[in-house]
């Protein structure tokens, strides 16, 4: 129960720290292009660091890494929503014509809304309930989370203009875990889990 409670604090931390920076007004001269990209680069951070816990659970031989799987994943899931709110709220204004307009002339948009599309059936179906219901396709659905993983990295690759050396090591740590489970699965071991 308590790593639990620590693992909460630590996917808490980022949003505690964006909500101080607002209450002292020190997020920059833009703040709401430090809440987008804050909110999306933990998005992605949690949803890479959700791939890797199957990964260190093989390497470690040991099954405690996995009690955590779901518990980011669904906070990766929550940062995207911030991500996508701060967009749709704080950039855009509601304005939603606007909104269509740069889902269909940027391509960089369109793929982190389609990242998020499919995170959204991952979360609402994350329960024991519904593992249950889902049964073998439960486990089906949840693979989804390597397309989003791929659009997501690929949004912010599209994204960065200038310095891509961010977007890149997330790109590699991505192309790692998913080298490792086409290996092992190449190699007949199966991957244990998603």
């Amino acid at each position: 129960m308590g790593l639990k409670a620590a693992a909460h604090a630590l996917a808490l931390a980022p949003l505690a720290a964006l909500v101080a920076g607002v209450a002292r007004d020190s997020l920059g001269p833009d703040p709401v292009a430090e809440i987008t990209h804050a909110t999306g680069t933990w998005a992605l951070r949690l949803l890479l660091l959700g791939l890797a816990l199957t990964p260190l659970r093989r390497l470690a031989g040991q099954a405690w890494p996995i009690r955590f799987r779901r518990l980011v994943g669904l906070y990766a899931f929550f940062y995207a929503c911030l991500h996508l709110a701060t967009w749709l709220v704080l950039d855009l204004g509601g304005y939603w014509m606007q909104v269509f307009d740069d889902l269909a002339r940027r391509p960089y948009i369109t793929l982190g809304f389609s990242a998020w599309l499919l995170l959204l059936p991952l979360a609402l179906t994350s329960t024991r309930g519904w593992m249950r219901r889902l049964g073998r396709r439960w486990g089906q659905l949840h693979k989804l989370v390597y397309v989003a993983a791929t659009l997501a990295v690929l949004h912010y690759l599209w994204l960065v203009k200038a310095d891509l050396r961010e977007p890149l090591a997330y790109a590699a740590a991505l192309a790692l875990l998913l080298g490792l489970r086409w290996r092992w699965r190449r190699g007949g071991a199966p991957a244990q889990g998603a």
